[in-house]
């Protein structure tokens, strides 16, 4: 009876810890016709307790503790809301209650006067489909590392009695409007006007996700107009467009609105706000290497020499741009965790870094404790924006002298074998052999991830590397000249061909 006990709870150990998804917990909580739930309310009780223990082991503060739970707009969110919440009151845990909200607000939680969390939670999946939910945590330093992720899975499996004679309770917050203030705060603060957008007609996007707030009460209440502005209303069925601002879909969604409308500004945020793009009132959409480079821009003019941190896939152009502002590019990993993580070190070693943002998105500030919000983000164009304006220049001004390449191609090549990352890295490592092979090509020296090969002939590069999460490699080419990127396709299918496990269709 012990030993089958003993292999019911290995094999939810197991379970458990097929759902962390680098430092988040992800899965499938809506059970379809091809996917079966396996993030369910009772595993994110067992998760939330396991949270809770964790919380106490590092922490000085072993009894009433506080941990804030938030949720943006997925359809399971709720359920998956009661059963942490029950969880922790049943350990005795006070629990903040800040309904749908945005990620990196619930990091402020550990921050806020008024709050002071030991911890906290935020249930969301992104910009994943509907069926899908998952957590994030956090703690007054910061989100939770891979490693912490792991612990707090240890620990939901540790039986161990804990604060069973306490009560714990429920306290509910309008954390969205508590966090609504701070932004305005801030660009009233910087621009020096109770109204610094009053004449501007700026419009959000928000997805049906949870950034439908940005237009009413910070934008709003700035003084801008925001008619025009759509999908505000948070639905978990998505039913306008992925929440997503790498979507080509969504971001073409948000550019004929601000044509429509004549608008000065486009925003667009995906599901839970860590993650934000614009568009001018040209319609050119700022995204990506594009939106790097307007904040940089920024960045560098309050601190000249910056190092800007970018992840391993930006445009040359992009770094040209950067050393021409007088600062300073440092391509990584992909992963913003990793970014962050980079611009953090850099900063311990004495360099000053106050910017580290991927292609997807995430944009994380020094000044607003490294972490990657949205919103934040666009405070500072806004802030920037409004500077401008005095001058009669638009925000695309910033970026006027950035260099675009004449081609550029993402692809995602599935790997078939079960072993997918050992046979993904067999590819890239004998990649390595015979780009020696090929004429004008050389691996990159500074290079953090995958491989990277400069293209001399075809005026390009290209980088191959393993997904992160999935079982593909990722390939990222970019030529600045025309046909370029065919030519070094051509030559790649040659290599790539000899492998049965991919689907070399490029």
């Amino acid at each position: 009876m012990a030993t089958s006990f003993s292999c019911i709870k290995e094999d939810l150990s197991i379970s458990l810890k097929k759902l962390v998804n680098g430092t988040d917990i992800r899965g499938i909580a809506i059970e379809t016709k091809e996917h079966k739930a396996n993030l369910t309310p009772e595993i994110v009780a067992l998760i939330g307790s396991g949270f809770f223990k964790w919380l106490r082991s590092i922490g000085d503060n072993k009894n009433n503790l506080k941990v804030a739970i938030g949720m943006d707009s997925r359809l399971s969110g709720s359920i998956l809301k009661a059963a942490l919440i029950d969880a922790l009151i049943k350990e005795g845990v006070i629990v903040f209650d800040c309904g749908m909200t945005t990620t990196p607000s619930m990091f402020m939680t550990t921050i806020l006067e008024d709050y002071k969390c030991d911890g906290a939670i935020m249930i969301t999946a992104s910009h994943l489909p509907y069926y899908y939910n998952g957590l994030k945590f956090f703690t007054s330093i910061g989100g939770c590392e891979k490693e912490d992720i792991n612990r707090i899975i240890d620990f939901s499996m540790n039986d161990e009695s804990s604060s069973k004679n306490l009560s714990g309770e429920v306290k509910r917050f309008s954390l969205v409007d508590d966090y609504s203030k701070v932004l305005v705060d801030k660009v009233r603060e910087a621009v020096g006007s109770e109204k610094p957008l009053e004449g501007a007609k700026i419009i959000v996007d928000a997805g049906n996700g949870a950034g439908g707030f940005f237009a009413t009460k910070v934008l709003k209440n700035l003084g801008a107009d925001i008619e025009g502005s759509q999908f505000l209303n948070p639905d978990g069925n998505f039913p306008n467009h992925i929440p997503n601002p790498e979507n080509k879909e969504a971001m073409e969604s948000i550019r004929n609105a601000v044509l429509k409308c004549k608008a000065d500004l486009g925003i667009i945020f995906d599901t839970d706000v860590d993650r934000a793009a614009i568009v001018s009132k040209s319609g050119e959409e700022i995204n990506k290497n594009a939106l790097i480079a307007l904040i940089s821009s920024i960045i560098i003019n309050e601190k000249n020499g910056a190092t800007i941190v970018t992840d391993s896939i930006t445009s040359t152009g992009l770094s040209e741009f950067i050393t021409n502002l007088g600062g300073i590019h440092r391509r990584f990993k992909r992963g913003y965790k990793n970014v962050i993580n980079e611009a953090k070190r850099l900063n311990a070693e004495g360099i000053e870094c106050p910017l580290a943002i991927e292609t997807s998105g995430h944009a994380a500030l020094k000044e607003n404790y490294f972490l990657d919000d949205g919103a934040y983000l666009i405070v500072k164009i806004l802030i920037e924006m409004s500077k401008l304006k005095k001058e009669g220049k638009d925000i695309d001004y910033l970026i006027k002298d950035l260099k675009h390449p004449k081609e550029s191609r993402e692809i995602r090549i599935k790997i078939a074998d079960e072993d997918f990352k050992a046979y993904g890295q067999s590819v890239i490592d004998n990649l390595k052999e015979f780009s020696h092979k090929v004429e004008g090509w050389n691996i990159e020296p500074q290079n953090y991830e995958g491989i990277k090969i400069n293209c001399t002939k075809e005026e390009g590069w290209f980088l191959l590397r393993l997904s992160l999460h999935e079982p593909l490699l990722a390939l990222n080419i970019e030529s600045d000249i025309e046909g370029g990127v065919e030519d070094i396709l051509k030559t790649l299918n040659s290599f790539l061909s000899n492998y049965n496990g991919l689907n070399t269709k490029l």
